[in-house]
């Protein structure tokens, strides 16, 4: 189980990793990582602030105990004047104090005003390195945006991109759906013409006893325009045949008297016919 479980979170961090891989624009990420840095920096500075803040503060302290330090020296000097031993002695011993406190607190100073020289000296380098970032950053971004369009230039002239592949297959199955309209179409006229289908146009009279009138007619019509325009063809006419045979003797329109002999229309009558 245990073994199980462990391979359900390793798949669970893969798939998470792959999808923030895709939702990942490294522009935001370098400029979120560039607002991370300046964070950084206002941070170091005021932290550097306040270092030169409690220094002075130290500085003011220490002024006002020296301050103190030199008037209780002063009183202990007018006490032994008017013979108050007693007082001076007070007053030397707060001065004691007076003293010490001073010495901490030039200690705290000292203390400070290193902090606040390592402080300069960070803020000076992380400003340095802010600065060379912003510069790379901008760098990068200019880089990956030029790429980024250069990529969808490539995958629209290629057609592989998501927007030029959904209109590359909205393309395609326009010209699917037109190929098979029009063969749909081509077997239509294919069966309406074989006499399978009917032209719901036509009347309802005609059937295939009709059509196959219909068709021998037009073949008669075809024939005969056919031997027409062979006979008006130059040099296709034939002469006439000689009627009986060709033999004159044989004739049936012989005129009596002449027998056997075949008169022209326009040979001149006969002289004994007259009579």
């Amino acid at each position: 189980m245990a073994s199980i479980f462990r391979r359900i979170v390793d798949l669970f961090r893969i798939k998470a990793n792959k999808a923030l891989d895709r939702a990942e624009d490294p522009r935001e990420v370098l400029d979120y990582s560039y607002q991370r840095q300046l964070e950084m920096l206002q941070r170091v500075r005021r932290g550097l602030a306040d270092v030169a803040t409690s220094r002075k503060r130290i500085e003011v302290q220490a002024a006002q105990l020296r301050q103190s330090g030199g008037k209780l020296e002063g009183q202990a000097q007018q006490a032994l004047a008017v013979g108050r031993e007693d007082l001076a002695r007070e007053a030397l011993t707060r001065r004691t104090a007076v003293a010490a406190q001073i010495e901490d607190l030039d200690s705290q100073w000292a203390t400070l005003q290193e902090q606040e020289e390592k402080l300069t000296v960070s803020a000076q380098r992380l400003q340095s390195q802010v600065d060379t970032f912003r510069t790379r950053k901008e760098t990068i971004k200019a880089g990956y945006t030029a790429a980024e369009a250069q990529t969808r230039i490539g995958e629209a002239v290629s057609g592989i991109g998501d927007e030029m592949g959904d209109v590359g297959m909205a393309v395609q199955r326009a010209q699917d759906k037109t190929e098979q309209l029009q063969a749909r179409a081509g077997a239509l006229d294919e069966l309406i013409d074989s006499g399978a289908l009917e032209d719901a146009t036509l009347g309802t009279g005609r059937d295939d006893i009709q059509t196959e009138l219909d068709a021998a007619t037009s073949d008669q019509d075809v024939e005969s325009q056919l031997a027409r325009m062979k006979a008006e063809l130059p040099g296709s006419a034939t002469p006439p045949a000689v009627e009986g045979g060709g033999t004159t003797g044989s004739s049936d329109t012989a005129r009596p008297g002449t027998p056997g002999v075949e008169r022209s229309p326009d040979s001149p009558p006969d002289q004994g016919s007259t009579r």
